[in-house]
């Protein structure tokens, strides 16, 4: 069934095989669907894009993978017609970084049904044209303020893939995702993989967060020496951090939340470094954020 899912242009992979003596030989996955906190792999992936001329390597047979009930694209209609349609995709595109060299985009909206046979055709795509590392881009919500720097969580199919930092995070059950498991059969194949998971502050999660992204690229080309060129994005970054700083400035109630988050996070960063935190109860990620959502919910928009 894998197969059939695949749909191949052969220009595409002619293109793809051109390349074959450039290094690294990389598949970076983002997909739009469960989580991507701060839209972290969709603006990455959109800013490759952007920055290139992509050629159309494979397309997923979106209309099998996806519940359009549960998750239905959105339409325009204007006077007396329908005008546009958010049409869902799923397609490996060759993209180059700013550096030029060759690399594979897997994007689009992430499958709803049929993970297993959706992630063999992954597994048959990565095989067929060669690829020696598969990387996954997308956004977590943490209880991290703004003010501080971005990190993230480094998670793997192999120890030596990784970098030596710790993981921020310890043992947990979530709901799995189709990039998730994809990394889990991976491992389990003896296939090469590796997620970026960046924090996002909780409460801006459900907003464009550059700055998330440009830390995505960042770790990307610590990771695969691919540069996504993140200074692009400095501006949108800077326009985002004005718009946050502006309704935090307008309440002293969201003021406290964010001074609260920073202890929080200053005194993990100095417990792990043999330092003890200090003493008093910190509000958890989840009244924060529950508290900081209210505050929004009441002025009536997002944060961005």
């Amino acid at each position: 069934m894998s197969d059939d899912l695949l749909t191949w242009d052969p220009h595409g992979v002619e293109a793809w095989e051109g390349a074959r003596g450039e290094a690294p030989r990389v598949l970076v996955h983002t997909l739009r669907g469960f989580i991507d906190a701060g839209h972290a792999g969709t603006v990455l992936g959109r800013h490759v894009l952007d920055q290139c001329e992509p050629v159309r390597v494979a397309s997923f047979d979106i209309d099998r993978l996806l519940d359009y009930r549960s998750r239905r694209p959105e339409m325009v209609f204007s006077v007396n017609e329908w005008t546009e349609y958010d049409e869902p995709h799923l397609v490996v595109d060759l993209v180059r970084d700013a550096g030029g060299r060759a690399f594979l985009l897997l994007q689009g909206q992430e499958p709803d049904v049929l993970w297993e046979a959706y992630i063999s055709a992954v597994r048959t795509l990565v095989e067929r044209l060669g690829v020696n590392l598969v990387v996954g881009v997308s956004g977590i919500p943490m209880a991290a303020p703004h003010t501080r720097p971005v990190q993230a969580t480094i998670h793997g199919t192999r120890s030596d893939l990784l970098p030596p930092s710790p993981s921020l995070l310890g043992t947990m059950t979530i709901p799995a995702s189709a990039m998730n498991l994809l990394e889990y059969r991976f491992g389990k194949w003896g296939l090469d993989a590796l997620s970026i998971a960046v924090h996002v502050p909780h409460y801006l999660s459900p907003s464009t967060y550059p700055q998330a992204a440009q830390r995505a690229m960042e770790l990307l080309k610590d990771l695969t020496g691919l540069d996504g060129g993140p200074a692009a994005l400095d501006e949108a970054a800077q326009r985002a951090m004005e718009e946050i700083e502006q309704q935090v400035e307008a309440s002293e109630e969201v003021q406290e939340l964010v001074r609260a988050l920073e202890r929080q996070y200053d005194d993990l960063l100095e417990s792990r470094q043999g330092v003890m935190p200090l003493d008093g109860r910190l509000p958890t990620a989840e009244e924060i954020g529950a508290e900081f959502e209210k505050y929004l919910a009441d002025r009536g928009k997002g944060v961005l």
